[in-house]
């Protein structure tokens, strides 16, 4: 909003200036930007002509390279072969002319030479002249035609001059049409005696179908002069030029012979045009190749840009020219209309707006303003004085105070940027922004910030407040008990109390959330009662609240008070219309007793908490160093559980299952074992409840569910084998898959698996347990209820699920036959079953008289000590055999 306050400001000055010359800037400014565009103009043009002659240049030089590397490498090969006839001659030794012109001039010699030469589309072939010039033996005819190049001047100079061992020249040709390119080389003897010489020739319209292949475009040409200058080959192709030499004329041109590589602009000896010449020296002969174009040739295109630039460039001027035209004419109109705009825009705005100039004068005055605080628009106006205007507020009750004095503070402080916020009579709060001028004065902005103050204080209110029970959330605990724990230093104790409310989750699942959140309103209601002002009580997150106690260490006035809230607690709550009835268990920390360190005590706190809640609930405990070693021993065991797995350190045991009635083993019932590396043998009572906290028990209960079966499938197949299946395995709902994939795996039949569920697994959602456990059904395996009446809803159960068995807890079996035994429960148990063709078996049988009682009462099996403990699975078969063989 800022931003577009100066922006409208400057407006409004810019505004004034064009009200005063706005055709001096027209003016002036047409100018400028037809001079631009003529020099820019003309320097495009100059450049566009200096890159026309650099892509001349480039594409000339890549034409050179081109040829010069195709031709040093065929000539390269030509001397290769030139030298190679040449060391087969000298090879003989021939140390006269005579003797070399009788030996060099027979068939064989003709055929050695033709094989050599095949391959090559030259005029005149290979050719061997003796010391007189007399041709006397070819590589492309036999017998050889009487031919003689005594007055070529390479013959006479190869004769006259040892040193010299090669040479080129252009010359009339006698053994074809048209002039031939020769390459000659010396043959000497032993001692440099002149033998004679090799040739071979080339046509120069040979070379010249290759420089075709450039594609240099009109006006120009390509050529290979020997490097004295004589003319080799060229195109455009000109008969009366081939064999002429052009080493003549300025030292610039006399350079194109002389330098490995040359690129420069000449004036062309042939035609007099100026060209661009490129030239290179081939590397193995002394051969130069030329190429050249026009400058008018290389120019054509960029003739054809300038003149469309210039048009272009007297296009755009007469449009500016024409632009400026209307531009003025229309000034006064879009002035006029910009007022508007901006005058509407500041009377839109949600500020008020103030600007002053130097004098202390206003200059603009938006609608806002005025409304915001009820003033008139004939005393609020552009002239009016700063200090009448802070007058008319202070008139009207929008301003308290002493004017003189805030005017005094605000002209005092014009020169600074500051911002305040005041509060009006009619409590609403203004935020008023004062920034310099460019040119003095000072912009003023009044913003109503009522609603975004008291939102960001609902917004830190909510950050440090739990939004159900409007009590201290974690983040402010925190923070209150860093303030406490600084305070230790200057004596001052506190204590911590953790409170976990007992079984909240099944209120919330039994009675609906809306009846859990007023619980735990009126829990968060009660504790505060509990204690005094200086204490802070604050919930952590779901059921489980604290109490930061201040000034007290005293262990008996820390009782007291946890008894009081326990008491306060257990009170009945009315809750949606339904009566409540809960309990809470209470960690207590005290500080420095426990710890001078904010995360010790939080967690030493709960630890007592979930030492009072593994106690038996509904009861308090106050940290001592022994929860600390049971955490250390409780974590190791959880580490070591994590590796028990994938150490092989698990064994299944099995304890038979007897039947009553025949009194022979019908079945085992799988039970875990875990012999750890150095505790030993470690109970089940130990590490089963820390599998099922960490959710290890699943993956361990699939495991048990396999071994089980790969060993229950060599048994006798009249054997079943029973399985006990945790409740996390139960809601991972992929409990039929992985039965059904352990039966496939072992190939037991399903009919001897037996699976023992408790009801724990049926409380939470009966539904779901009920489809699951007719998934287990249509699988064909056996479903027993472990623990029966030990539970809350058994007989419900009995009548909504269909079970094979029902196991009678160890806890009614351990007094029968005893005054006063649980004889009639187990009987009624017995009669439920068989009236809805369930089996019963008995836990824990350990005498010869439960047995007998049981046997009376028509239980149909038992399992215990006085038959067998679970023993190892080589153990059970042997049982097993034993039994086979006696019947």
């Amino acid at each position: 909003m800022g931003t577009s306050i100066r922006w409208t400001a400057r407006m409004r000055a810019l505004l004034r200036r064009w009200r005063g010359a706005p055709l001096t800037w027209l003016i002036a400014g047409g100018f400028v930007l037809m001079l631009a565009t003529g020099i820019g103009t003309a320097l495009t043009v100059d450049r566009f002509r200096q890159n026309a002659i650099e892509s001349g240049r480039d594409s000339l030089e890549s034409a050179v390279r081109l040829l010069t590397r195709h031709y040093d490498r065929e000539f390269a090969d030509f001397a290769v072969f030139q030298k190679s006839v040449i060391a087969e001659l000298e090879s003989h030794g021939i140390e006269s002319a005579d003797l070399f012109r009788s030996q060099m001039s027979t068939l064989a010699v003709h055929e050695a030479l033709r094989a050599k030469a095949s391959g090559w589309t030259d005029v005149a072939g290979a050719n061997v002249f003796d010391s007189e010039g007399v041709l006397i033996n070819s590589s492309r005819r036999w017998p050889v035609a009487d031919v003689s190049v005594a007055d070529r001047g390479y013959f006479k100079r190869l004769k006259n001059d040892p040193i010299a061992q090669e040479e080129i020249e252009v010359v009339p040709g006698r053994l074809g049409n048209g002039p031939a390119i020769v390459f000659a080389r010396r043959v000497s003897g032993p001692h440099g005696e002149f033998l004679g010489i090799v040739t071979r020739a080339i046509a120069p319209d040979q070379l010249e179908s290759f420089f075709a292949s450039t594609g240099l475009g009109e006006e120009s040409s390509i050529a290979m002069h020997h490097q004295n200058g004589q003319l080799l080959a060229r195109i455009p192709h000109v008969d009366a030029m081939i064999g002429q030499n052009f080493r003549q004329g300025t030292p610039e041109q006399m350079a194109v012979f002389e330098r490995t590589f040359v690129t420069r602009q000449l004036a062309s000896p042939i035609d007099g045009k100026d060209r661009i010449v490129a030239s290179r020296l081939l590397a193995g002969e002394p051969l130069v190749v030329v190429a050249t174009k026009s400058l008018d040739a290389t120019l054509a295109t960029w003739r054809t840009q300038t003149k469309f630039f210039v048009a272009v460039a007297v296009t755009s001027i007469g449009l500016l020219v024409l632009t400026l035209f209307l531009i003025f004419r229309q000034m006064t109109h879009r002035l006029s209309v910009e007022k508007q705009r901006l005058d509407t825009a500041m009377n839109t705005m949600t500020q008020g707006l103030l600007m002053f100039d130097q004098d202390e004068r206003l200059i603009v005055c938006n609608r806002r303003y005025i409304e915001m605080y009820g003033l008139s628009a004939d005393i609020v106006k552009p002239g009016a004085h700063f200090r009448d205007v802070i007058q008319h507020r202070h008139d009207t009750g929008s301003f308290d105070g002493d004017v003189d004095a805030y005017c005094d503070g605000i002209l005092g402080s014009v020169e600074q940027t500051h911002s305040t916020i005041v509060e009006t009579g009619g409590g609403r709060l203004i935020e008023i922004k004062n920034q310099p001028g460019a040119a003095g004065g000072w912009l003023a902005t009044h913003d109503d910030v009522t609603e975004r103050i008291r939102a960001d204080e609902r917004i830190a209110h909510m950050a440090h407040y739990d939004a159900l029970t409007d009590l201290p959330n974690r983040v402010l605990m925190r923070s209150h008990l860093e303030r406490r724990v600084a305070e230790l230093a200057q004596g001052r104790p506190f204590a911590i109390l953790y409170i976990d409310v007992d079984e909240f989750k099944g209120v919330n699942d039994s009675l609906g959330h809306e009846v859990g959140d007023e619980l735990l309103r009126q829990v968060a209601s009660r504790l505060r009662a509990c204690v005094s002002g200086n204490d802070l009580v604050a919930r952590l997150g779901g059921d489980e609240f604290a109490i930061v106690k201040a000034g007290t260490n005293d262990q008996a006035e820390l009782t007291r008070l946890a008894d009081t809230i326990l008491s306060a607690l257990r009170a009945p709550v009315s809750c949606k219309g339904q009566e409540v009835l809960t309990d809470a268990s209470i960690g207590v920390a005290i500080a420095p007793e426990h710890g001078d360190n904010l995360d010790d005590l939080l967690k030493r706190a709960d630890l007592a908490m979930y030492a009072a809640k593994s106690e038996g609930r509904g009861t308090f405990r106050i940290f001592v160093p022994e929860y600390d070693a049971k955490a250390r021993q409780r974590r190791q065991l959880e580490l070591d559980l994590r590796q028990a797995l994938a150490r092989c350190e698990f064994e299944v045991h099995y304890q038979p299952l007897v039947d009553l009635a025949a009194n022979v083993v019908t079945g085992c019932e799988a039970l875990l074992r875990w012999r750890h590396p150095e505790r030993g043998m470690v109970s089940p009572a130990d590490f089963i409840p820390v599998a099922e906290d960490t959710g290890l028990i699943g993956e361990i209960g699939e495991w048990v569910l396999r071994q089980a079966c790969n060993e229950a499938a060599s048994w006798p197949g009249n054997i079943h084998i029973a399985v006990n299946v945790s409740p996390v395995q139960f809601r991972s709902r992929s409990l039929a898959l992985k039965v059904a994939a352990a039966l496939a795996e072992s190939g037991l039949a399903p009919g001897r698996l037996e699976l023992e569920i408790t009801e724990t697994v049926l409380i939470r959602d009966d539904e779901e347990a009920l489809t699951i456990l007719q998934q287990l059904r249509e699988l064909g395996v056996r479903i027993a209820l472990d623990d029966f009446g030990t539970g809350y809803s058994s007989l419900s159960y009995l009548h909504r699920f269909p079970f094979d068995k029902i196991k009678i807890d160890r806890s009614f079996i351990s007094d029968i036959g005893e005054p006063e035994d649980s004889s009639p429960i187990v009987q009624a148990v017995v009669h439920m079953a068989a009236a809805r063709h369930m089996a019963t078996t008995a836990e824990g049988v350990e005498t010869e008289a439960q047995r007998e009682v049981l046997r009376q009462l028509g239980c149909s099996q038992m399992q215990g000590w006085l038959f067998s403990p679970a023993v190892p699975a080589a153990k059970l078969k042997q049982l097993l055999s034993a039994q086979a063989a006696a019947a």
